[in-house]
């Protein structure tokens, strides 16, 4: 897999005899390693190694209803009172960072309403913070660590 702009992590992968699979930290399960849930994997033990992101606090793939149209978030974070504080949108590394996946992921906090917004393919990654009484949109310089999120 391509090398990504964030510090790599050590990954468990297997092969099932068809496919290779990487453990998610988060659901506890092997998963098909296609390249954006390479992205997802490493961007994870970032969040958690580097960023002290509380893993408890972290769901990956969570359902969510837009209109009446069901979608998947790639990474939620939560507060403790399971608020959600953030969402993370990732991508291939070949897939470029366009105005259609702010959008994928502005739509998503319609419901969520997340204070901090993060799209990444890996080699590029965008911090954005929402600010819901004026419904505007910041960007970070970096990703702040969890427990900044709050005074954002």
């Amino acid at each position: 897999m391509q090398p990504l702009n964030i510090p790599m992590a050590q990954l468990s992968i297997r092969n099932d005899g068809k496919n290779q699979q990487v453990f998610d930290i988060v659901r506890k399960k092997y998963v098909a390693l296609t390249p954006e849930e390479w992205v997802r994997q490493n961007f994870l033990h970032y969040l958690i190694n580097y960023k002290k992101f509380p893993s408890g606090l972290i769901k990956t793939e969570t359902g969510l209803k837009i209109y009446s149209t069901q979608k998947r978030t790639d990474i939620t974070i939560y507060n403790r009172q399971a608020i959600p504080l953030a969402v993370v949108e990732c991508k291939a590394p070949t897939v470029d960072i366009t105005q259609q996946v702010f959008d994928q992921i502005s739509r998503y906090n319609i419901n969520l309403r997340a204070k901090l917004l993060i799209v990444t393919n890996g080699l590029k990654t965008y911090n954005i913070v929402y600010h819901k009484d004026s419904n505007q949109y910041n960007f970070l310089s970096q990703t702040p660590f969890y427990e900044e999120i709050e005074n954002l």
